[in-house]
This record gives C-alpha cells, sequence and structure tokens, in this order.
C-alpha cells in the first residue's frame, strides 16, 4: 500500500506532460523580480561582463539545485514534495514543521506577496488613482487575485493548468517584448533615454557581488516546486528531470538576454540608476504607453506566480493531511464536474483564508510586499538546504533504492547547492530582521498540532514509493 491509500477519496492522477510541468515552473520562476532586481545586482558589480556572469553563476546554482530535486523527485514521487522527503528522511517532528510551514509562512507568504505585486502595479491604472494614493484599493485588489484564483483552482487541474498557459503565455511574451525594446534602443531604432543622475559620493563605489548574488537567486526562486508536480507527472522516470532542467534553463536564457539587452540599452550605470529599468527601456522604444505595457506585463507574472502556487501550495497541505490526523480534513481530493482529475479542495480553501490574513497583514504594516519577503524567505532557503543535506543521508542510507535519474558530478553538484542555500539563509536571515523570526515563530506554532495530531501511517510502514494513480 502507498503513503496514499485512495480507498475513501480520489488521489492524484498522472495526467501531466513534461511540457505542462515546463509551463507551471517557468511561471513560477518568471515573476516580478527581473523587472525590479537588475538595478540592485547592477549596482554591487564593477562592469557589464561581471553583472551578465552574476546573473550566468546564479543560473548555474538554481541548476544544481534542481539536479539535485530531480534525482529526489523520481525516486521518491509524491504530492509531497519536500515535506514527504524532509519527513523521511529527518523523522515526523522536522517533516511536519516544514509542512506547516509552506502552510501558514511560505506558499501562503508568497501568494500573498505575488498578489501585493499585482496590486501595486495595477492601482495606478486606475483613473484618478495613478500615484496609487488610495490606502484601501490595493488590498482589496490583492484580496481579489486570492479569491479568485482559489475558485479557478478548486473547479480541478484542468482549468488551473489552462489559467497557468494563458498567464505564462503572457508573463513570457512581454519579458521577450521588453528584450527587444533593449536591444532596439541600443541599435539607436528608438529615442535614447536618459537615466536619473547618481548622487554623489565620495571616495570610490563599494561594490558587493555577494549581495548581488543574493537578489539573482531571489530572482530565480520557484523551480522547486517541482517537487509537488512529481505523483501527477505522466513519465515517472524522466519527468521531473526533464521538466526542471528545461524550465531552468530556460529561464537562464530569458533573463540573460533580459539583462544584455538592459546594459545595451542604457548601460551598466544606467542600469544601476534606475528605478524601474524596465519601463525606462520600454518607454525609450515605445514612449509613454511604454510604462503602461510593462505594469500590465508584471502584473500577468505575479498572476501567474500566484496561480502555480496554488497549485503546489495545495498539494503539500493534502499530503500534511493524509498524515497527521488533527490536520485529516485537508487530506480529501475530489474530483470536480470541470475536471475529473481532481483537486484538493479543502486544501486550496484553507490556503486561500491564510494567504487573505497575510494580506490583512501586510496591509496593516503598509508595506505588503517587503512585509512578505521578510516573512517568507529565511523557511524558504531554510526548506531548501535540508532538501541539499537529505540527498546525501538518502544516498548513504538507502544505496540499493531506483533512482531513475542520479545528480551528475555527485558529490560536488549537490555541495554547491548546499553551500549556496545556507549562504542565502544568512543573507535573508540578516535582510528580514524580526520579520524571520515572525515567520519561524509561525513555524512553531504548529507544535501543539504535531503533539495532539496521531500519525496516521505508522513510520515503519511508510516507503518513500511512488504514489500510484487511480486507474
Amino acid at each position: 500500500m502507498s503513503a496514499l491509500d485512495p480507498s475513501s477519496t480520489s488521489a492524484p492522477r498522472r495526467v501531466l506532460s513534461t511540457f505542462d510541468g515546463v509551463v507551471l515552473v517557468v511561471g513560477l520562476i518568471v515573476g516580478a523580480g527581473i523587472f525590479r532586481s537588475p538595478p540592485i545586482v547592477a549596482a554591487q558589480v564593477p562592469d557589464v561582463v561581471s553583472f551578465l556572469a552574476v546573473w550566468v553563476v546564479g543560473g548555474l546554482i538554481a541548476l544544481a539545485g534542481a539536479l539535485c530535486y530531480a534525482e529526489l523527485a523520481s525516486a521518491y514521487p509524491h504530492p509531497g514534495g519536500e515535506y514527504h522527503v524532509l519527513r523521511y528522511t529527518f523523522g515526523d517532528s522536522t517533516g511536519f514543521m516544514l509542512g506547516w510551514a509552506r502552510m501558514t509562512v511560505m506558499q501562503t507568504g508568497s501568494i500573498a506577496l505575488l498578489a501585493f505585486v499585482f496590486a501595486d502595479y495595477a492601482v495606478r491604472l486606475v483613473p484618478g488613482n495613478e500615484g496609487g494614493a488610495s490606502p484601501t484599493l490595493g488590498p482589496a485588489l490583492a484580496a481579489a487575485v486570492v479569491v479568485g484564483l482559489t475558485l479557478v483552482n478548486m473547479a480541478g487541474l484542468r482549468p488551473g493548468k489552462q489559467t497557468q498557459y494563458v498567464l505564462t503565455a503572457a508573463e513570457v511574451g512581454g519579458l521577450i517584448a521588453v528584450t527587444l525594446a533593449g536591444f532596439l534602443v541600443a541599435l539607436g531604432g528608438a529615442e535614447g533615454v536618459t537615466a536619473p543622475a547618481a548622487p554623489a559620493q565620495a571616495g570610490a563605489p563599494s561594490f558587493n557581488p555577494a549581495l548581488a548574488l543574493v537578489f539573482v537567486l531571489l530572482t530565480y526562486g520557484g523551480w522547486s516546486e517541482a517537487a509537488y508536480l512529481s505523483a501527477e507527472m505522466q513519465d515517472r522516470q524522466r519527468g521531473v528531470r526533464r521538466t526542471l532542467t528545461w524550465a531552468v534553463t530556460i529561464v537562464t536564457v530569458f533573463y540573460l538576454l533580459a539583462n544584455v539587452a538592459y546594459a545595451a540599452a542604457l548601460g551598466l550605470d544606467g542600469v544601476s540608476q534606475s528605478p524601474a529599468v524596465a519601463v525606462d527601456v520600454m518607454q525609450a522604444a515605445a514612449g509613454p504607453w511604454g510604462a503602461v505595457a510593462v505594469g500590465v506585463i508584471v502584473m500577468a507574472a505575479a498572476l501567474s506566480s500566484a496561480n502555480a502556487s496554488m497549485i503546489t501550495g495545495a498539494r503539500g497541505s493534502f499530503a500534511v493531511g493524509r498524515v497527521v490526523s488533527s490536520l485529516g480534513a485537508l487530506g480529501v481530493w475530489r474530483e470536480t464536474a470541470a475536471d475529473d482529475s481532481g483537486a484538493p479542495r479543502r486544501a486550496l480553501v484553507v490556503q486561500a483564508i491564510i494567504s487573505l490574513l497575510l494580506v490583512a497583514f501586510g496591509a496593516a504594516t503598509r508595506a505588503g510586499f517587503e512585509t512578505m519577503v521578510a516573512y517568507t524567505a529565511p523557511v524558504f532557503w531554510l526548506t531548501l538546504f535540508l532538501m541539499g543535506v537529505a540527498l546525501f543521508v538518502l544516498r548513504r542510507r538507502e544505496p540499493t533504492q531506483e533512482r531513475p535519474f542520479r545528480v551528475p558530478l555527485y558529490p560536488l553538484t549537490p555541495l554547491l547547492f548546499c553551500v549556496a542555500s545556507a549562504g542565502m539563509l544568512y543573507s535573508s536571515i540578516a535582510y528580514a530582521g524580526r520579520g524571520a523570526l515572525l515567520g519561524v515563530a509561525v513555524m512553531l506554532a504548529g507544535l501543539p498540532l504535531l503533539l495532539i495530531g496521531r500519525s496516521r501511517v505508522a513510520r515503519t510502514e511508510q516507503s518513500l514509493g511512488s504514489v500510484e494513480s487511480t486507474p
């Protein structure tokens, strides 16, 4: 019997193609970061070569992590993804704490963050509110995003997947448009743009490539969610590996081309001094409508990442509910009228409620985006670090386990990933300050549920074998 017994309810089915997986993961990775991070990165490096090199290094680190996840997810496919692997590797308590953290901090915090990104740009398109002056419109729009996307995904995987196709096409098409606009400006096909003058500084500029890499890796974030699709991939042997490697490679190429275009159009100093580099490039190429176009592109990117986060986040909560009796209501998979592959509808509802509470919290702080970054980042990087360690532990503990894919250059590849994740964990805690403590406190608040809830599946009876789909 698999860890997921479908005797009482439906279970996930293997309905996702590799192309479906790539679309979902690309949609997760490509978000507002590529439109916000380049100026910060450019300010921390001495020249254009270093600026582009740090984006390549970030892509290689993301690829190293993707390869580690590909081995774990293909050997141990399960809708619980990271939760399932960490629970088996480090025990029930560690697994539950990270599963609880996904429900209350990581996924829900990311959904709230992305909803705020959408709202921040959307309010400026409302007539009479170009400056974003309304204190209530932004949070209301953010809440509407959470509710609307939840309803779409409650209808089943097919509607959620179709929505993801549209949103990913819009965000990728927009990023390509900005990239082409940058090259057009660089070739003299549009009116040049003058970046804001840099403030006078005494002495030589201070560069910090390590800080630049922090923001680059934040921009690449999201690829790890592929682990939560492993039980629904049609190709168990190669689906997750192909999804991760193709998605990370595609995004790395897009990001590199976009930053080449930014630097070609504005120069490194122009990129570092620009408060909105994509807006400056599009205005130079298309005039005032360029700023509006960038706003729409960023909104599509935020919706795309939020929708994909809802799909993967609810699957993690579903897996926790199938194991911890005090959260058993989440472990129900229902078929729907729109899609016989079904959806974890209760998990989606609970996820939406927590996300709405975080939207309210972010609105109360009057700094929704920044608050959610501080709240989610430390727990996110702790999870990635533990997954890298889990690969070493499971290789040693279970040398005969079937592994359809093995990480190349082992142990160097997972070691690189662990070192990078540990560095990002330290940097995120330093950045978040008290915000990091809040995220950790919410994670620890799950301890009573762990003590009350009794495991539904005995530890000795569990395995990390595949979760077979129902016929």
